[in-house]
């Protein structure tokens, strides 16, 4: 590959009481605790109840996994520090919005100002993945194809079956506290990085958004970074399946990259046809049937997770790519986070007993033999 497909993951953490398994506003707290080799990648979200991870620029899954389980074995060490702990999962099963506090500063206080309820209500926790982008065009023509792809990656993480302590039906529902937001979704097609750039200018011009990071799509061109970042994910409670969901997420962009360099391009489906599948993904999760647009039939998803492992196959030596990928039999096997909670709560009718069981999931990651599996891959 002459390019570089690096890869990064941000991840948004519960800042949890441990005596009442409720979220607390304490994020000043936690990133002053913070050790030295990760006070840079801890960072504020709107609400001071959520603690923002962001790893290092990667240049491969291995290194990425070593930086995951890195990154949250200090996160967790940092909230202990000061007498907190941290879930990662897309809702909290039974805090209210109502109750959080915002943080300080102009960007969150003009957010609020904008959206108003919808803002002091996202409290949501997501996992946003980063591909490093050649160039501009070929930015749009990937995010093209792989709108295809979002809702197998969502049905794959979900991890937010309940909201304000209620099970809501969903595995999902983190999807549908972000959808109120505007400019969120599966996003347009778009036929050049001109014709984006024309879109994103519209829409300063005519006081919409003053920037491009107010464009919060399912998958967009960062303003940035320079990559291709999914956002539809809910964080995953496992650290290995943030690291499987980012793996997979890299493979498909580079077969799809593949495809456009042999001018095989991938067939382009309409943003609201894959918006049916993705609201299945939402409500059932790997248990429900997503639609085969090629064929026009329904297919369990379950199938279409090993479909598109056979679709990524041949890349997944050359990224080193293929233990992470694999993972996706086990969640297969075991359930998603969702489906964990709802087995937690099945046997306990107790949410804070979810609450336990998550605290427990996010730290598990961090043991000694894990980190030596993980070191283990990268050698």
């Amino acid at each position: 590959m002459a390019h570089r497909f690096t890869i990064g993951v941000e991840e948004e953490f519960q800042i949890i009481d441990p005596a009442t398994c409720e979220l607390r506003s304490h994020v000043s707290e936690l990133v002053a605790a913070a050790s030295p080799s990760i006070e840079e990648q801890v960072k504020h979200e709107l609400h001071q109840s959520i603690v923002e991870m962001g790893t290092k620029i990667c240049e491969n899954v291995p290194e990425l996994r070593i930086e995951m389980h890195r990154t949250r074995s200090e996160l967790v060490a940092a909230a202990e520090r000061v007498g907190l702990q941290v879930a990662a999962a897309g809702t909290h099963p039974f805090s209210s919005w109502i109750d959080q506090v915002i943080s300080p500063g102009d960007r969150y206080k003009n957010i609020v100002e904008e959206l108003q309820q919808l803002a002091r209500s996202l409290l949501i926790f997501g996992m946003h993945v980063h591909v490093a982008m050649p160039d501009g065009q070929t930015t749009i023509d990937l995010m093209n194809a792989v709108r295809y792809f979002l809702p197998h990656l969502l049905a794959l993480s979900t991890s937010s079956p309940f909201w304000m302590g209620r099970n809501t039906g969903l595995k999902s529902f983190r999807t549908t506290v972000f959808r109120r937001f505007p400019r969120t979704g599966v996003p347009d097609y778009f036929g050049s990085w001109g014709e984006y750039e024309n879109y994103i200018n519209l829409l300063i011009r005519l006081n919409c958004i003053d920037n491009a990071k107010k464009i919060w799509w399912d998958v967009r061109p960062h303003p940035s970074f320079g990559t291709l970042e999914f956002r539809m994910c809910d964080v995953t409670t496992r650290v290995e399946e943030a690291v499987t969901i980012a793996a997979l997420t890299q493979a498909i962009v580079v077969k799809l990259h593949r495809l456009y360099e042999r001018n095989m391009g991938f067939r382009l489906y309409r943003r609201t046809l894959i918006e049916e599948n993705k609201w299945r993904a939402a409500r059932y999760g790997i248990d429900g049937k997503l639609i085969d647009f090629g064929k026009q039939t329904e297919v369990p998803m379950r199938d279409l997770a090993l479909e598109l492992l056979e679709f990524v196959d041949d890349v997944l030596d050359d990224l080193g790519s293929r233990s992470a990928v694999e993972y996706v039999h086990t969640i297969l096997r075991e359930g998603t986070s969702a489906d964990r909670q709802l087995r937690v709560y099945e046997s306990t009718r107790d949410l804070k007993a979810v609450v336990r069981h998550l605290v427990q999931e996010t730290r598990a990651g961090e043991t000694s033999s894990q980190r030596a599996t993980s070191a283990r891959a990268v050698n």
